[in-house]
């Protein structure tokens, strides 16, 4: 677990592969990123039957076993366990924090999805090793969810001492707005997945980050 916890510290870009968004075949696409600056990898699937998402997430672990990306598994945490995963990443209305520590065990990461400071300070109480914070800016991924805006932003990463990753719509044009307020990391999916050189997406937002003082 330490280790897992010194690389979360350094991460900076965690890029969601949502199935919704891409339908490439995972592991090829898990292996691309991670070589690209990717610190964090999702799988994201909220259609499919469990057993191929437990299927898909297996083949994940296995692509990135000799790779220091970290692997996160969405909404299940026995499909992260089972699948020898990093850990687990829940939301507001998913299954409790304290239930998916009790399955996964110390050993596992577990981040929750936050939209205001109350559930930011929350999830630190609770135990959580990260958040993501947002939506940002107004995103089809979380359709009827009201952005919380860059002040916001900078004022809730301030008041928590866990990791904190922006997500919502973060892009190549509204990233300096992002790094501008002191954010260090960030969540992308479609920005990265729907660009027609993943890789090289991937990487401009590494190094900008990287960048990030």
């Amino acid at each position: 677990m330490r280790l897992r916890r010194r690389r979360l510290q350094r991460s900076r870009l965690y890029a969601l592969i949502n199935k919704d968004t891409i339908k490439k075949p995972s592991p090829a696409l898990a292996k691309k990123l991670a070589v690209s600056g990717v610190d964090i990898i999702q799988l994201r699937d909220k259609h499919s039957p469990r057993a191929s998402i437990l299927k898909e997430a297996v083949s994940i672990s296995r692509a990135l076993k000799n790779k220091s990306t970290i692997f996160i598994v969405n909404d299940y945490p026995d499909i992260a366990k089972l699948s020898g995963s990093d850990g687990l990443h829940i939301g507001q209305s998913d299954v409790s924090l304290k239930k998916a520590r009790s399955i996964l065990g110390k050993n596992r990461l577990i981040g929750v999805s936050c939209s205001n400071l109350e559930e930011a300070l929350e999830a630190e109480k609770a135990g959580a090793d990260y958040i993501g914070l947002g939506p940002v800016f107004k995103t089809p991924t979380k359709a009827g969810c009201k952005p919380i805006g860059l002040k916001s932003l900078k004022e809730l990463t301030r008041r928590v001492s866990i990791p904190v990753f922006a997500i919502g719509s973060i892009t190549r044009d509204n990233l300096k707005k992002i790094t501008a307020c002191g954010i260090k990391r960030i969540a992308i999916c479609r920005a990265i997945l729907k660009s027609r050189d993943i890789q090289k997406a991937a990487a401009y937002f590494s190094v900008k980050l990287k960048e990030t003082k």
